[in-house]
């Protein structure tokens, strides 16, 4: 049963025998029980008959901003009369955007695609959405699955990563997992807004099959697997029409070919400039919206309450358009839940089960970069050994005290205050002066955690301004780990991958920390960094250090999870769902234009791992890659592709090491040569714990459309004739094995 909803009735037939009063006959009549999609339609119907045109503007447009009852970012009064709740939304990306409400900061999103994990997806999903219910929230706003194409994107961690697939799949279940708590997930940004700068007015120039191969895909799976109630349009262009306004992505692909029945919302401000081309285009809700179209909000103006009721009124948007927007909100209240049970405010958040879950996703999502051991010892320097470790010092980061998260509406409030004072209170970021340059640091100490687990070692802490001082301690001391932090926001892009300085982010960074890096690394025995980011970072420094931890924006429990995968009690799984560059200049857009609006996709379908696998460029880690505290072995592998193009690829998996682990075993595809694709595609793969010495026999089944193209002359996906190569291994470049097969 799919655990999308509690209330999914299917389709059986229950035959009910009736007996006859004349001869004794008995005649079977089959009573055919109607699916939660007829009954959600059928209430959404019969609310909508009843409904006065001033009610049916009522619910689709937002009343404001930051005057919602019981917070959030946005409201629509309900209509008692008819029993249709207040609708109450709350941005959700990594936990619910309130403050004061004692809510769980999960780890970002970025740190769950790390985990390569659908289930964990799905708890994700899951325990975001009691929070977002016990608080009285109808719909989180999370759900972001625009694909990292620019890796200086301001809002790559609220994402899940470079690959189509792995963010749909992931989506998917985060979906699912949301509404198995009767609360409206969303997926957002729909449309290829994949950079802040110039996020309202820029122009996303693509192709129809890099569109719809790449930038489209995670939505398409993400629509047809998760079934969401609620998709948002983006502030951008696509190919010279806003997103909100855009037929073709909201009519055409969304509602038409991929069957999607929710409701399309537009994103906060300014993501609409006409009221009858938004509607008929097919956009369905208007956020922040407003009380009074012609006051708007903040200035800026509104389109979708009295403008719309003129515009219904004088024919310009048919009267059926505007029912379809209702009946979609309506019958999406009904399939979920919402109107059968609101969601009430004034509840209370399980702060035990909500950083017991934050500290499960943060163990499962840290990627073990580099592990090796130092100039004449045979002993890698990770896991620590709590027995025989004398000495650690801890450097920088603000390690001493707090773990470090993202900001911009994806930000999630400390439960018991910011731990880390901002070097410049009040700066703001981005063009219109929304979100607050200081970032946010929760009390969650690596520096405590890593004391408690070597109760017998000396551990000293250095802050990182000195950089001579900390390097001289780490000289004297069994290992040196240092912190690393790279702040990101929205509305913001990187200037560079580099680890910021005093100079780049001025807010939140007060020392060099590349600088800082190679000075330890040059006197430590040895040196272990751990990194906190939301996306790619050069590392300089790195072919002088020993092991690097990429541990991400880890959640309210992010210091114990730190600890807890450096001394070895988890053993790390995860690995990256984008690759790591050597420097900008390997990149397809070495920079970001602050001055042309057109952003011009000139790489086509060579985006993330498949640019660096098409121009022969080596990363300095590989999308997929991961290292584990043991080693795994892959054989046996062998291939079958039925008549449809179904592909099954079976093969033994072997834990040769000396503990247990967990790997993601993943399938790539090389399409037939004439097809026009880059050397390989991910199309599979699946995440499997085994005991130390323990193998198992793994069997994949990738559907066709995986191994399929995007035929722009049909206008559909196509399986390409010719011969298709599959790889199996530990990541984009870590083929073990690889079989030959001909295709169709």
């Amino acid at each position: 049963m799919n655990p999308t909803l509690t209330s999914l009735i299917s389709g059986a037939l229950v035959a009910c025998t009736l007996t006859g009063c004349g001869g004794g006959d008995n005649t079977q009549t089959t009573v055919v029980q109607p699916t939660a999609d007829t009954v959600a339609d059928d209430k959404a119907s019969a609310l909508l008959a009843q409904m006065t045109l001033d009610e049916k503007i009522q619910l689709v447009h937002g009343n404001g901003f930051g005057n919602s009852p019981v917070g959030g970012a946005g409201w629509i009064p309900g209509i008692a009369r008819l029993g249709i709740p207040e609708l109450y939304t709350a941005d959700s990306a990594a936990g619910v955007g309130v403050t004061g409400k004692n809510v769980t900061p999960m780890p970002a999103p970025i740190a769950l695609a790390a985990s390569w994990d659908p289930k964990l997806a799905f708890e994700y999903g899951e325990t975001i959405a009691k929070e977002l219910r016990a608080l009285g929230f109808y719909e989180g706003l999370g759900g972001g699955v625009n694909l990292a194409r620019e890796p200086r994107n301001g809002r790559n961690f609220e994402y899940m990563g470079e690959d189509p697939v792995l963010a749909g799949e992931l989506v998917a279940q985060r979906t699912i997992g949301t509404h198995s708590q009767k609360v409206v997930a969303t997926l957002k940004h729909y449309a290829l807004n994949d950079q802040e700068v110039n996020r309202f007015t820029s122009n996303s120039e693509v192709d129809e099959r890099t569109m719809r191969e790449l930038y489209l895909l995670p939505f398409e799976i993400g629509v047809k697997q998760g079934e969401p109630g609620n998709v948002m349009c983006s502030y951008n262009l696509v190919n010279g029409l806003h997103a909100c306004q855009n037929p073709y992505l909201l009519t055409d692909v969304l509602k038409k070919e991929w069957g999607f029945k929710g409701k399309v919302q537009s994103d906060w401000f300014l993501a609409l400039t006409d009221t009858v081309q938004a509607a008929t285009a097919g956009l369905d809700e208007e956020q922040a919206g407003s009380p009074d179209d012609s006051a708007g909000i903040f200035g800026w103006p509104t389109f979708f309450n009295q403008k719309l009721k003129t515009a219904v009124q004088s024919g310009s948007v048919p009267l059926s358009r505007l029912n379809d927007m209702v009946f979609r909100k309506l019958r999406t209240l009904a399939r979920v839940g919402i109107l059968e049970s609101p969601p009430k405010a004034g509840g209370t958040i399980d702060q035990a089960a909500g950083s017991a879950a934050a500290l499960k996703f943060a163990q499962q999502s840290m990627v073990l970069l580099k592990n090796t051991a130092s100039t004449g010892s045979t002993s890698k320097p990770l896991p620590l050994n709590a027995g025989s470790v004398r000495s650690i010092v801890v450097i920088g980061g603000h390690a001493d005290v707090a773990v470090l998260s993202g900001g911009g509406s994806a930000s999630v409030a400390p439960r018991d205050g910011d731990a880390v004072p901002c070097l410049k209170p009040g700066t703001v970021v981005g063009n219109l002066n929304l979100f607050n340059a200081c970032a946010t640091w929760y009390k969650s100490s690596p520096l405590d955690a890593i004391r408690a687990k070597a109760p017998t070692a000396t551990v000293t802490y250095f802050d990182g301004n000195d950089a001579v001082a900390a390097a001289t301690a780490a000289a004297a001391a069994d290992v040196a780990i240092v912190f690393g932090t790279q702040w990101q926001t929205e509305d913001a892009d990187l200037s560079n991958l580099s680890l910021p300085d005093a100079v780049t982010d001025p807010a939140n960074q007060s020392y060099d920390q590349n600088a800082l890096i190679a000075a330890v690394a040059a006197k430590a025995k040895q040196t272990v960094v751990v990194l906190e980011t939301g996306t790619a970072v050069t590392m300089p420094w790195v072919g002088n250090v020993n092991s690097v931890l990429e541990a991400w924006y880890p959640g309210v429990k992010g210091g114990q999870a730190i600890a807890d995968v450096l001394f070895g009690d988890v053993n790390p799984s995860g690995k990256l769902p984008q690759t790591f560059p050597v420097r900008e200049a390997d990149l397809p857009q070495t920079a970001i234009s602050k001055t042309s609006l057109n952003v011009q996709y000139l790489e086509g379908l060579a985006m993330g791992y498949r640019w660096f696998d098409a121009r022969q460029i080596t990363p300095l880690f590989p999308f997929g890659h991961g290292l584990s505290y043991t080693d795994f072995s892959y054989s046996g592998i062998q291939t079958s592709m039925d008549a449809a193009g179904n592909l099954t690829v079976n093969f033994t998996l072997k834990n040769i090491g000396g503990r247990a682990g967990a790997e993601v075993a993943q399938v790539y595809a090389g399409l037939p040569s004439n097809s026009g694709e880059p050397p390989k595609r991910l199309v599979g793969w699946q995440k499997i714990s085994l005991a130390a010495g323990a193998s198992q026999a793994v069997s994949l089944t990738i559907k066709a459309e995986r191994l399929s193209v995007w035929d722009t002359s049909k206008h559909q996906w196509q399986l390409p004739s010719g011969s298709f190569t599959f790889y199996v291994g530990g990541s984009s470049r870590d083929n073990q094995s690889l079989v030959a097969f001909s295709g169709k």
